[in-house]
């Protein structure tokens, strides 16, 4: 079978060099999902090459035409451009942080070589509002985006919480009015703003929801949690330390 070509849009998930100028890349890309490139001669310090490894940053949202071939595991570009350019997201220490957590929690759900373009225009839309968002609302994108993530994975959370039902089974994904026989559940504030930002359909709409760091801090690692219950082998999110540390 022969390599055919296609256009379609990447995010970047993780480079790792190769040889003397080159890269190995994953991609989730439009088309076919998450995908592994080699690319060739982008770490050369000639005029040609110059700048070019930049493109291929975690997060980076790029235009690619691609050779695809369903037999191999290794793929090659042929083309490559900015997507869309980052005014923040590469350079803001803080926004940074936040795609990289993006990145590495996508990267964790992501176990297939499959297409899922819904997905792939939510992480993109996510993106490209982290990258112009304030201060505050950068700050729960983590929330939103592992909250709503969930959607396209087949183990969304059911919002139904109420005045009698405030309690999170983490377990079950939804909310129940008694503590579960279970460590794995949270109340009170937690499960009353977890129910707000489910609610959230639009990241500007989190720029009214003040939440102190430690909140947050908490509020994610019960949602590693809940992912860690529902998808086998998920592991701990290296980039949440990492996360806490800068927005302490």
């Amino acid at each position: 079978m022969p390599d055919k070509l296609y256009k379609t849009k990447g995010i970047v998930l993780r480079t790792v060099k190769y040889g003397e100028t080159s890269v190995i890349v994953t991609i989730f890309t439009e088309l076919f999902g998450v995908q592994t490139y080699l690319v060739n001669g982008v770490r050369k310090s000639t005029k040609k090459g110059s700048g070019k490894a930049s493109l291929f940053q975690p997060a980076a949202i790029l235009d690619m035409v691609v050779y695809h071939n369903e037999l191999k595991n290794l793929q090659r570009i042929r083309e490559f451009r900015w997507g869309f350019l980052y005014s923040h997201i590469l350079s803001d220490v803080k926004k940074n942080a936040i795609a990289l957590f993006l990145i590495e929690l996508l990267t964790k759900c992501l176990k297939q070589p499959e297409a899922n373009p819904e997905l792939f225009q939510f992480t993109e839309d996510i993106f490209m509002h982290l990258d112009k968002s304030t201060e505050n609302t950068a700050a729960n994108f983590p929330l939103f985006f592992a909250l709503h993530l969930t959607v396209f994975l087949g183990f969304r959370m059911t919002d139904n919480y109420s005045d009698t039902k405030t309690i999170l089974d983490l377990q079950e994904g939804s909310f129940v009015n008694e503590k579960p026989h279970h460590p794995y559940f949270i109340e009170d504030k937690e499960a009353r703003v977890t129910s707000h930002i489910l609610k959230v359909m639009q990241p500007e709409e989190l720029e009214d929801t003040r939440l102190n760091h430690e909140f947050r801090k908490s509020l994610l690692y019960a949602y590693e949690r809940y992912y860690s219950l529902h998808i086998q082998d998920f592991g701990n999110l290296r980039s949440l330390p990492v996360l806490s540390a800068i927005f302490s």
